[in-house]
Formats: C-alpha cells, sequence, structure tokens
C-alpha cells in the first residue's frame, strides 16, 4: 500500500444545508388576523377606562338643594338617634395561676462529676521533617493556642509531633479541636 499525504489532502468539500422555506397562507407576510384581536383588546380596555373615569366624574345625583356659591349641600345631613343600649360593665379579670405560682419550685438533685485522673493530649500532625512541624505550631499559634513539637524516635525513625496540652478534661480538648477546624486545621486526634 502506498503512503498516503492526509494534510495536503486536505478536508473533502462539503454540501451547503438545505433550508426549509416556511410556507404561509398569507402572502403579504403581515399576520392580519392577530392584528385585528390586539385592536380589539386595545379597543376594548381603553372604552372600559373610559366607562370607570365617566362614572366617577359624575357626581351622584342627590335630593338635597346645593347653594350656588360652594356647590355643596346647603344643609348637612343629621343622624337620627335611637335608644343607646348601655354598654355592659366589664369585672376586673381574676387569674389564679398568678398566685399559684410562686407556691410551686422543683427541686433538682445534680450530681457533681467527679474529675478524673486522666490527662488529655491533642495530636495536631507528626512530620518527618522539623521545619513542617514548626510551620504547623506557628499556624496554631495564629488561633491563640499553644502547641509543643516533640522530637520522637521510634522503629520508624525520628518523627516530629505536633501536640497540644495535656488537658484535665475532655470538654476544653474538644472545644480547641472545633476552633482549629474553623481554622482549617483538620487532623488533630485526642489521645
Amino acid at each position: 500500500m502506498a503512503p498516503q499525504d492526509y494534510v495536503k489532502r486536505g478536508q473533502p468539500k462539503r454540501k451547503p444545508k438545505k433550508t426549509k422555506k416556511k410556507t404561509t397562507s398569507n402572502t403579504s407576510g403581515t399576520p392580519w388576523f392577530r392584528m385585528m384581536i390586539a385592536l380589539s383588546l386595545v379597543c376594548g380596555f381603553v372604552f372600559a377606562l373610559y366607562s370607570l373615569q365617566k362614572e366617577t366624574i359624575t357626581p351622584p345625583e342627590s335630593s338635597q338643594p346645593v347653594s350656588a356659591e360652594t356647590e355643596m349641600p346647603a344643609e348637612q345631613p343629621r343622624f337620627v338617634e335611637g335608644p343607646k343600649d348601655p354598654l355592659p360593665i366589664l369585672h376586673e379579670e381574676e387569674w389564679a395561676f398568678i398566685d399559684a405560682l410562686p407556691e410551686y419550685s422543683v427541686e433538682v438533685d445534680v450530681e457533681e462529676i467527679p474529675d478524673s485522673d486522666k490527662l488529655y493530649i491533642m495530636q495536631c500532625g507528626s512530620f518527618r521533617v522539623n521545619d513542617q512541624a514548626e510551620e504547623l505550631r506557628a499556624r496554631i499559634a495564629l488561633v491563640n493556642l499553644e502547641a509543643e513539637v516533640i522530637e520522637s524516635n521510634g522503629s520508624n525513625g525520628r518523627w516530629y509531633r505536633v501536640v497540644l496540652g495535656p488537658y484535665d478534661k475532655k470538654r476544653l480538648a474538644e472545644k480547641h479541636r472545633h476552633e482549629l477546624r474553623r481554622n482549617k486545621i483538620v487532623g488533630c486526634k485526642i489521645w
């Protein structure tokens, strides 16, 4: 088989796409039916507004004479007063629970939690290089917590651990761990 040069050959010529012509029943291109509907809706809306305006402008016919100077009714209508029903007399309300509340009290016996002798330490990282451990200790110091870098030699070699504590209560260690998480220092374990 002979080698072919695909670059010089170029892309095959494409045939232009055929577009469909829209056929309309109206040859002039103007939608007369839609224009007539829109015009009738506009006329109906204008007529409705005009009739509402006409009703509010024309004053209602009144049986009272109108004076020529002010074009106001000569006499104001008087209200006829009928027999009045007296309002009922309200008695003072008596609430029984207001007097009863101070008499009741609740006594709760709370046992104090004894202090444990266990101390908690939080480790936030262990590194092979001291500079990385010092960098994490500096980030923890920006959160206003004090951390230490402890060097430990084990069977795997030398490690630099970043620890906080010791804590007397686990609750305080958890609080500090949540503060570190909010400042994007994750992976701290409490031992």
